[in-house]
């Protein structure tokens, strides 16, 4: 059974509909013991970091997801889902993260004729030995719809980057923590593909 956290961010139902299309169980949860009692934990999000990380501490659920990754239950984060694993983000200062990852969020940079959101489709480069990346294609496209982006201090946890105006990191990997910028179950058969790896793990 894989968990989907909710904590009011939205965007819930569309995950759990593309999980049940490949097969999967998965039922959306805000009960931290019903989402300790699933084998897999999504982290979606859509919103502001500062509003949902009160969201996310108001019902007990950062120990819940800081003890599932503890415990080496696979995780995946999904769009604000992977900022709110840092320490911290430029879109709400002196908010602080789930610190699973050192480094804050920063605004995409501004250039001419970019816009800002960062909304539609780009290809990603990606690291073939990322499982949740495994047989997706060379430069595969996905769907972002953000407007910051992660800052790791550790390079070494990117596991993927896309170009908008300068390249910036969009993907990380470390043991059983998996995220992404992009939102797999809006990108097609690519990120049907991503959530089916991560379901398989």
């Amino acid at each position: 059974m894989i968990a989907i956290i909710d904590y009011g961010a939205g965007n819930l139902r569309s995950v759990e509909k593309a999980f049940e299309y490949l097969g999967f169980e998965a039922k959306i949860s805000s009960d931290p013991n019903e989402i300790m009692s699933c084998d897999k934990i999504i982290l979606p999000g859509v919103g502001a970091f500062g509003v949902c990380m009160n969201s996310i501490r108001k019902v007990g659920l950062d120990n819940c997801i800081l003890e599932a990754v503890d415990k080496g239950k696979p995780f995946l984060g999904i769009c604000l889902g992977l900022q709110l694993l840092f320490d911290e983000s430029e879109e709400s200062p002196g908010a602080k993260g789930l610190s699973l990852f050192s480094g804050g969020n920063k605004r995409i940079a501004q250039s001419p004729g970019l816009k800002i959101p960062h909304m539609g489709w780009n290809s990603i480069t990606y690291d073939k030995n990322c499982p949740i990346f495994s047989g997706i294609g060379d430069e595969p496209y996905v769907y972002f719809v953000h407007s910051y982006h992660i800052a790791p201090k550790d390079e070494s946890i990117v596991s993927a980057h896309t170009t908008y105006g300068t390249e910036i990191p969009v993907a990380v990997h470390r043991k059983n923590v998996f995220a992404t910028q992009f939102h797999p179950e809006k990108s097609g058969e690519t990120g049907l593909a991503v959530l089916k790896n991560f379901g398989n793990l």
